[in-house]
């Protein structure tokens, strides 16, 4: 099985290379913003990643990967992930793992 779940193709002309190559470059063009918010929250404070411009099942792929590694809970509003506490610097190193560029936005 391949990485972007392709199982089986009738088109003899697929390449599989091209789109693999296409995706990548949409990881390394973006820059994300990763900040944290408090307001209009009750006073609960969250984690925001904005500038991600995927498909919305990208965006909940990484957003569950997040969510797992930090053993936090989150979600996916209006193209940005939306994770509960304060975690800055803990979700730039796992963006920069993933192949991301991403720079905190700020307190």
């Amino acid at each position: 099985m391949n990485k972007d779940g392709l199982v089986y193709s009738t088109n003899p002309n697929l390449e599989l290379s091209k789109q693999n190559s296409h995706e990548e470059d949409d990881v390394v063009k973006c820059t994300l913003s990763v900040c944290y918010e408090k307001k209009g929250r009750a006073g609960k404070g969250v984690t925001i990643i904005k500038g991600l411009s995927s498909s919305s099942l990208k965006l909940a792929l990484l957003s569950q990967k997040l969510k797992k590694s930090l053993s936090i809970g989150g979600t996916v509003k209006n193209g940005e992930i939306i994770l509960q506490g304060r975690l800055q610097e803990q979700v730039i190193k796992i963006l920069e793992k993933e192949g991301y560029k991403a720079k905190k936005v700020g307190g």
